[in-house]
């Protein structure tokens, strides 16, 4: 076989056997040779250097062109289905936040500012949070302040709702370049995480595992919480009928298939053929399945909230009920902006943190770590985004026809 057929089968073997191939070759170097390990952990720091160089302008970009070409509806049940993907957002972050606090994690993280000092409760987390809003963008941009890349993209893109649709379409165009270049970026991932893992455990031993998968274990226990008990709730509340039958079908048919392709834009064809196979209205589904994939984002919410955590955790900073429920608030709106590739929430973790003061350094690591986990939270977290599309458009769509 030649070279270049073999790299083409191997680029196009699924990402996430490669991440576990990956994983596994990195345990097994560590195991074998300490050394080579600890040399092999330059393959991660160029990783995590990548990803904490194409994060800000992609959250800048992609923010300010979905608010740029955002469509006005007019759909008469659109309403009860966007007020359906809030509550459900928020309601994933609060049971993250819970779960976070009873079952507290820590991650083998290297902070080189010795002198970190902590925010002291919710007064002085506002505080940095107004000084971080109107930071200049340039400086925020290049410093890594998401929180102000964040309202310098929201402002931009209304800024632009009334510009012509050639600069509209530029700005499609950058955000597609942008996306090309972080595919790019997490096709590296393997090596990457292969590196992470090796220099993690030459440095920590297999302990380090045991946290990565007290993570992964409440990241996945609060997306199921979310998929059997929030959700049917959510549904009985708006329809007052059983809702089981509708979530089992959607976890079925919308869920399993999201959980493979890892990408809730690519399921949207399957999610529209469930809504007419359930009978909803077209003209409802056909806007709010798509905008679905974008903002509603109960896994993506889930997942920014344990990670930052964690990283709270590790570094001993100590959580307040205020600054937990602000940080649910701040989670369920970042997760509306998560990037549709791969890890997408992940990228958005280093805005969470910057509530607590933790420098982007240390926020960048959490991301790589959310990469080495990403072999099934990211199918878990796609399958609880896509399948929760069908459920909160179908339970919208049976209150407003009385069926």
């Amino acid at each position: 076989m030649s070279v270049p057929s073999l790299l083409t089968r191997i680029l196009n073997t699924n990402l996430i056997a490669q991440i576990a191939v990956g994983i596994l070759a990195g345990i097994g170097l560590a195991l074998i040779s300490q050394r080579g390990a600890e040399q092999a952990a330059l393959l991660g720091d160029l990783f995590v250097q990548a990803l904490k160089a194409v994060a800000p302008i992609l959250v800048f970009v992609l923010v300010a062109s979905a608010i740029a070409n955002q469509r006005q509806t007019g759909r008469s049940a659109m309403r009860p289905v966007i007020s359906l993907y809030v509550i459900g957002t928020l309601s994933a972050a609060f049971i993250a936040v819970a779960l976070s606090l009873m079952f507290p994690s820590t991650l083998a993280l290297t902070v080189t500012d010795q002198n970190l000092t902590p925010p002291q409760g919710i007064g002085e987390v506002l505080h940095n949070l107004l000084f971080k809003l109107v930071d200049n963008p340039i400086n925020a941009l290049l410093t890594g302040n998401f929180i102000g890349i964040l309202v310098w993209g929201l402002a931009l893109g209304l800024g632009l709702r009334h510009a012509s649709d050639s600069t509209k379409a530029g700005f499609v165009d950058l955000s597609h370049a942008i996306t090309f270049v972080v595919r790019i970026v997490i096709r590296t991932a393997p090596l990457g995480i292969f590196g992470l893992v090796a220099g993690s455990l030459a440095a920590g031993g297999l302990g380090v595992l045991a946290g990565y998968a007290q993570v992964l274990a409440v990241l996945v226990g609060a997306m199921l919480i979310m998929a059997l008990a929030i959700n049917p709730l959510i549904v009985w509340w708006k329809t007052r009928t059983n809702p089981y039958p509708l979530v089992f079908t959607c976890l079925r048919e919308s869920g399993i298939t999201a959980f493979f392709t890892r990408s809730s834009a690519a399921n949207i064809p399957v999610n529209m053929a469930l809504c007419e196979k359930l009978g909803l209205d077209e003209d409802t589904y056909a806007v709010s399945i798509p905008l679905g994939a974008t903002i509603n984002m109960a896994g993506a919410a889930i997942t920014i909230t344990v990670l930052t955590l964690a990283a709270v955790h590790t570094l001993n900073i100590q959580v307040d009920l205020f600054t937990a429920l602000l940080l649910s608030v701040v989670a369920a709106v970042s997760a509306c902006g998560a990037s549709g590739v791969a890890g997408g929430s992940l990228l958005l973790i280093p805005l969470a943190c910057g509530l607590f003061g933790i420098p982007d350094d240390v926020a960048m690591q959490v991301v790589a770590v959310g990469f080495v986990i990403s072999v099934l939270q990211d199918s878990a977290e796609t399958a609880l985004n896509s399948s929760t599309d069908v459920v909160y458009t179908a339970a919208a769509c049976r209150a407003h026809t009385g069926s």
